[in-house]
């Protein structure tokens, strides 16, 4: 037996919409966006949400916790930061990655790939008790211009894994689930078809969203971003890229199936 799992992927672009410039939305309107968001989530009714590019306390985006206002928003009662850039004084930058979540999460540890306190990107690792059984999921965020940055990026997380594998591995209900903004599309050069390579340590893995869906940019879509790896032996019930205008990026659903505790 078994129960669903529904995960949706969304980089949120830090609360600013479809403005071409970060600083320029005020306060106001970054909280309008994210409840904007907010609502979209509610209609998906995940489970587990992925988010990329959100602040815990940032200047250019009002000064507030982005993910406690979406926590409390979507009702949402366990959640995650993965913050991989911070800066203090004047124009203090917080931000990264994130995970909200219906179900209790267990353990979580964040990864910056650099050191870098401005565009650093990282990945955010959790895993989460779904009905008594505890599944593994990382929400990551690659390099968006250097092919060779993203490459050695997406080898650091296979090599966290491998390692996670033999500590907390043996608990896992499943392989790990992969998402997030990849920055890449699925070309057999690029970072991307290289992790799903890689995750054949754990056995055979699938792409979504299914056939070259594009998720960038959101209002006509010319490229594949956005992805969720989803290991081979778990049943895929629902994939889709969910047209939306909220951020620059489109938010990827897929639902699947979770096997029961013993």
């Amino acid at each position: 037996m078994s129960q669903p799992l529904r995960i949706v992927t969304y980089n949120i672009a830090h609360g600013r919409g479809l403005a071409p410039i970060q600083g320029f939305s005020s306060k106001r309107q970054v909280r309008r966006n994210l409840l904007k968001i907010s609502c979209l989530l509610a209609n998906l009714k995940p489970d587990i949400v992925a988010l990329q590019e959100i602040d815990e306390n940032s200047r250019w985006a009002g000064n507030f916790d982005h993910l406690e206002l979406l926590r409390r928003a979507g009702r949402f009662k366990y959640a995650v930061f993965g913050v991989h850039n911070r800066r203090e004084g004047l124009f203090n930058l917080n931000y990264g990655n994130a995970i909200l979540s219906r179900h209790p999460i267990l353990e979580w540890e964040t990864t910056a790939f650099g050191s870098s306190k401005v565009g650093e990107k990282g990945f955010l690792f959790v895993e989460i008790d779904i009905g008594g059984r505890r599944v593994p999921v990382v929400n990551l965020h690659l390099h968006y211009r250097s092919r060779r940055h993203r490459l050695d990026q997406v080898d650091k997380v296979f090599d966290y894994l491998e390692a996670r594998q033999k500590t907390t591995g043996p608990g896992w209900a499943m392989p790990p689930v992969v998402c997030g903004d990849f920055n890449a599309a699925d070309s057999p050069q690029d970072a991307t078809a290289s992790l799903l390579s890689q995750l054949n340590h754990f056995g055979g893995y699938a792409l979504h969203p299914l056939d070259g869906k594009r998720t960038f940019p959101s209002p006509l879509p010319s490229r594949s971003l956005d992805f969720v790896l989803v290991p081979e032996k778990q049943q895929v019930t629902k994939s889709e890229v969910v047209r939306s205008y909220l951020s620059d990026h489109r938010p990827v659903m897929v639902e699947m199936a979770v096997p029961n505790a013993a």
